[in-house]
């Protein structure tokens, strides 16, 4: 038997499954932090750190552990039709719930008695335990001819279009303008179910980003941001 104790949080714009990205660095506008936790909240623990542009975070699947798993899944960029393994999936619910994400390392910040490092962009949800951090090595860990399978290329990407009001809203926010293209990035990879792609959609969807409910619409490849509103 094995326990694992979170040695971080991450603090992340996401605040629920439904708008994270399906991987890392595809929302590049959007930062996040690591929070050290424990005996770790220190600088002796990270010393060197700065030396490496990227790191390996790993971490729980927190939200879908009571949920448990099944050996096949239905991959998103698969229509969320054809099964295929777990094992041969990045699918979130797994047997042991651990995630890994390749991150930039921005830099390291202390708040009080608090350390952080500063990321670029993430795949996590606010709030997901990290339970362990490694140096990205280049020569090791890119491999120039790898194969990606069925996800050889980045999902492509719908224009987003915000309406007048979701404008005026941004506008009077500090950090509006990164907001903005933290909102367009995300909506740009249609975060809706996979099975409703490519199909009439006349509802209306709403996500949580920051302290922000961003209500949108989906029309064929247009993406639609109607309204903006703060929790």
């Amino acid at each position: 038997m094995y326990n694992l104790d979170p040695i971080a949080i991450i603090e992340s714009p996401y605040q629920e499954k439904f708008t994270v990205p399906r991987q890392p660095r595809l929302v590049p506008s959007a930062t996040a932090r690591v929070k050290l936790l424990g005996e770790l909240n220190c600088f002796e623990a990270i010393r060197g750190i700065e030396q490496f542009s990227h790191l390996w975070l790993l971490f729980l699947f927190d939200k879908n552990l009571s949920a448990g798993w099944k050996p096949t899944v239905r991959p998103p960029r698969l229509g969320g039709n054809e099964r295929i393994g777990v094992l041969a999936s990045r699918s979130t619910f797994r047997p042991n719930g651990i995630g890994m994400s390749a991150v930039t390392l921005q830099g390291v910040e202390k708040e009080g008695e608090q350390i952080y490092l500063q990321l670029g962009s993430v795949d996590l949800v606010n709030g997901t335990p990290i339970i362990d951090i490694k140096p990205y090595l280049p020569y090791s860990d890119s491999i120039p001819d790898a194969t990606g399978g069925y996800a050889e290329d980045e999902p492509n990407r719908s224009e987003v279009r915000f309406s007048s009001s979701a404008l005026t809203t941004l506008q009077k926010l500090p950090q509006g303008q990164v907001q903005q293209s933290v909102i367009a990035e995300v909506l740009a990879q249609d975060p809706r179910p996979a099975y409703k792609k490519n199909r009439p959609d006349p509802r209306e969807y709403a996500v949580n980003l920051y302290d922000l409910n961003v209500k949108f619409t989906v029309n064929e490849q247009l993406v639609t941001v109607t309204a903006i509103e703060r929790f």
